[in-house]
C-alpha cells in the first residue's frame, strides 16, 4: 500500500508539472494586435491672420481611383509656363501688385461640390471670370464638377494641396508630395498646368514652406477678405454679410476668397450671394480678372 501510495504521488506531482507548462506557453502565446482605428484632427488655424475654418474633406475611397486622362477635344489646355515671377518669390500676395481697378474672385474646392453649377452659372451669364483652388482628393471625389470649371477657358485653376493640411506642420518631403500629387491630379484630370497658382491650405506657411513650394513653380495667392461664408447662416452669417465684407473690402487688386461647397448647415452662401458681389462692385468702377492671365498679361 505504501509503494502504491508513493506511485500515486509521483503521478499526481508529474501530472501538476506539466499542466503549469501548459499554462505558461498559453500566458506567453502572442495574441493576434487589436485593430486602431485613427480619426483625422483638424490642422491647425492660420499663422497670422483670420482665415477660413477647418474644411471636412471628403475622402474617396483607398487606394484613390486610377487617374483618367484628360480629353483635349473637351478641356483647353492652359500653355506651360516655366519660371516663376519674381515678385511671387518669398512672399505672398493678399493682393494683386496693381493700381488698377480691377478684382480677383477666388474659390476654394477641398470640401463639398453643391456650390459649383449655381457658381459656375453666375459666371457665364455675367461673364466674369474667377480661379478656383482645388485640392487633389476634391477632384478624385467630383472630377466632373473639376471638368466644368475646367472647360471654361477664362478661368484659372490654381494648386491647394492634395489633402488640405496645414503644411507648416509637415516635414520637407510631406511638403512637396502635397504638392506634387496634387498637381498630378489637376493636370490629369481638368488637362490643365495650374503653376504658378498655389494657395496654402488655413493661409499657414512660414518661409521653409514658401521656398519648398517656390521650387516647385508656385508662387503663393493668398487673399485681401475672406468671405466668411463657409460659417454658413447658422454660424451668424448671410448673403448680406458675404456681399457687405466684399464690398467694404474693395480695392484696387482686391482677392476675394469664397468656397465652392456649402457650409456645415448645408447653406451656400458665398453661391448665393456672388450675383450681388458683382453687381456691387460693377456699380463702384472695378472690372474682373483671373489671376493666371493677370500674371502673364502684366
Amino acid at each position: 500500500m505504501t509503494c502504491r501510495a508513493s506511485s500515486f504521488r509521483l503521478a499526481l506531482l508529474a501530472l501538476l508539472v506539466v499542466s503549469a507548462g501548459c499554462g505558461a506557453q498559453s500566458l506567453n502565446r502572442p495574441h493576434p494586435s487589436p485593430t486602431i482605428q485613427v480619426t483625422a484632427t483638424p490642422s491647425s488655424p492660420p499663422l497670422e491672420t483670420p482665415s477660413p475654418g477647418p474644411e471636412p474633406i471628403p475622402l474617396p475611397p483607398t487606394p484613390l481611383p486610377i487617374l483618367p486622362s484628360a480629353t483635349p477635344s473637351q478641356v483647353p489646355r492652359t500653355p506651360v509656363v516655366t519660371g516663376l515671377p519674381a515678385d511671387l518669390r518669398g512672399t505672398e500676395w493678399s493682393r494683386l501688385p496693381t493700381a488698377r481697378r480691377i478684382v480677383a474672385l477666388t474659390f476654394d474646392a477641398g470640401s463639398g461640390a453643391q456650390g459649383v453649377p449655381p457658381i459656375l452659372a453666375t459666371l457665364a451669364r455675367e461673364n466674369v471670370p474667377a480661379t478656383f483652388f482645388l485640392t487633389g482628393r476634391w477632384i478624385a471625389t467630383y472630377p466632373d464638377m473639376a471638368r466644368r470649371i475646367a472647360t471654361i477657358q477664362a478661368h484659372s485653376i490654381g494648386n491647394h494641396t492634395m489633402d488640405h493640411p496645414d503644411l507648416t506642420t509637415l516635414g520637407d518631403d510631406q511638403v512637396l508630395a502635397q504638392v506634387t500629387d496634387a498637381q498630378r491630379w489637376i493636370q490629369s484630370v481638368t488637362g490643365r498646368d495650374p503653376r504658378p497658382l498655389f494657395r496654402f491650405p488655413y493661409g499657414a506657411r512660414d518661409a521653409r514652406t514658401l521656398a519648398l513650394t517656390n521650387g516647385l513653380g508656385y508662387g503663393g495667392i493668398r487673399w485681401t477678405v475672406d468671405s466668411l461664408g463657409w460659417k454658413g447662416a447658422s454660424a451668424g452669417q448671410s448673403v448680406d454679410t458675404v456681399v457687405s465684407r466684399a464690398l467694404t473690402s474693395a480695392q484696387p487688386g482686391e482677392i476675394i476668397l469664397m468656397h465652392v461647397g456649402a457650409a456645415p448647415d448645408g447653406s451656400t452662401l458665398d453661391a448665393d450671394a456672388l450675383p450681388r458681389v458683382i453687381s456691387g462692385l460693377r456699380q463702384r468702377g472695378y472690372q474682373f480678372v483671373a489671376i493666371w492671365d493677370f500674371i502673364y498679361s502684366r
